[in-house]
């Protein structure tokens, strides 16, 4: 029976490491999941399943935060440009 516990120092670390070297591989490759597969693999296996959600959500809105940051809000200019 597997016991849910805290994460070690090390397994954070570890983690958050996989996490970063995921998260650095899908920004020199524009967010293709498919070429930072090995990456992701690694991340999930390093981190528990909750992190992992919480991570992928925390990425999402960094990624939409910064875009609005860069961009603004502009609906109606949106729709016209390519």
């Amino acid at each position: 029976v597997a016991k849910m516990s805290a994460p070690t120092m090390e397994e954070r670390k570890a983690c958050w490491g996989a996490r970063d070297e995921f998260w650095q591989c899908l920004d020199r490759h524009a967010d293709d999941v498919s070429k930072c597969e090995k990456l992701r693999l690694s991340f999930e296996s390093r981190c528990p399943q909750q992190w992992v959600k919480y991570f992928d959500k925390r990425r999402d809105f960094l990624n939409y935060k910064k875009k609005l940051e860069t961009e603004g809000y502009h609906p109606s200019e949106a729709a016209g440009k390519s």
